[in-house]
């Protein structure tokens, strides 16, 4: 049976890091609560002069080197990002660009905090369904300090900006049973008012009208996000176990999409996984949106957290609502 693997993993994380000390002195909160309310410490941010796209490159550039293929080798890049460079051309031609690919085809994807396992199913079904295919280039980034309210302590204090990357290809080794055994995702548009950025679209353009300063920033509704993040990331994770007849003891390491402590903490609790089987870097890298599974999972490799023959389950959940679950054994 023909399936694919992830070839190359790699990531990319600005300089500067901004600790929980130096936000004390922008809002009304202290490290002591951000780590209690989020377990974050710090977040890496941008300089202005650094965009989504430059973060993507460079991990793009990393797991192309990790994957031992060279740019020529790639048939499609697709960018999961809801902080593209600018509203159009779209960030994965941009990185096109940069990486010095030629004639292939480039979009991106927006399902925020799920974007990167929307991406990942999409490629995965493109080296499926498409002969001509063989190596995909998945990339998720974000840039979440230029949509953050630095005034605003309810969200101030999550994010932060980073990229990661995976390369995908056709395994054409014979009974194989590695690669992405399946991917589950979903979406419920009736809650996107819970969690949403006003500004930059039809509804609200920059420009017109009169509108207020805090529009343009994540708005969050952070109590109601907290109750479906764990509902539908329980159960997207547990649909697509079930439907490959396993249960979470047959899982070696679970990567979540890396929030706040105390969801994935609920999650791990209510499906019964073991701390030590959670891939958990939000301490020092805050939420990084699209691009948080991509850099847990880059970190993984290189801890030896995840080895050959593993069994990997990744599950996210982001505005939209959306949400999403791969299972991968890993090669």
């Amino acid at each position: 049976m023909e399936r694919v693997i992830i070839r190359g993993v790699g990531s990319c994380m600005p300089e500067c890091i901004l600790p929980n000390a130096d936000l004390e002195g922008m809002v009304d909160t202290t490290s002591e609560w951000i780590v209690m309310r989020t377990g974050i410490e710090s977040r890496r941010i941008c300089l202005d002069t650094e965009m989504a796209s430059d973060l993507g490159c460079e991990a793009a550039r990393k797991a192309l080197e990790n994957a031992n293929i060279s740019t020529c080798d790639i048939d499609l890049i697709i960018v999961a990002t809801v902080t593209p460079d600018m509203r159009f051309p779209a960030t994965a031609c941009i990185i096109q660009k940069k990486l010095g690919c030629v004639d292939i085809p480039c979009f991106d994807v927006n399902a925020v905090c799920s974007g990167f396992i929307y991406a990942l199913d999409v490629a995965r079904n493109f080296l499926l369904n498409n002969s001509k295919m063989k190596n995909i280039l998945v990339i998720g980034t974000e840039k979440m300090s230029s949509i953050v309210n630095w005034e605003d302590r309810s969200t101030c204090v999550l994010f932060g900006d980073g990229a990661g990357a995976v390369v995908l290809s056709r395994d054409m080794e014979e009974n194989s049973d590695a690669g992405i055994l399946d991917v589950l995702i979903g979406a419920d548009g009736s809650l996107g008012h819970l969690l949403h950025c006003p500004i930059y679209g039809s509804t609200g353009p920059v420009g017109v009208g009169s509108t207020e300063k805090d529009e343009y920033f994540i708005k969050m509704e952070g109590r109601e996000v907290f109750k479906e993040a764990i509902k539908r990331m329980c159960a997207v994770a547990g649909d697509v176990l079930q439907r490959n007849g396993l249960t979470i003891d047959d899982i070696n390491c679970v990567i979540p999409h890396q929030a706040n402590m105390r969801i994935t903490s609920a999650i791990a609790d209510r499906m019964g996984i073991p701390q030590e089987k959670m891939l958990i870097n939000l301490q020092h890298t805050g939420n990084t949106s699209a691009a948080s599974i991509p850099i847990a999972m880059n970190e993984a490799i290189q801890n030896g957290k995840i080895q050959s023959d593993d069994l990997v389950l990744t599950v996210a959940f982001g505005a939209g609502m959306t949400w999403g679950a791969a299972l991968i054994r890993w090669k």
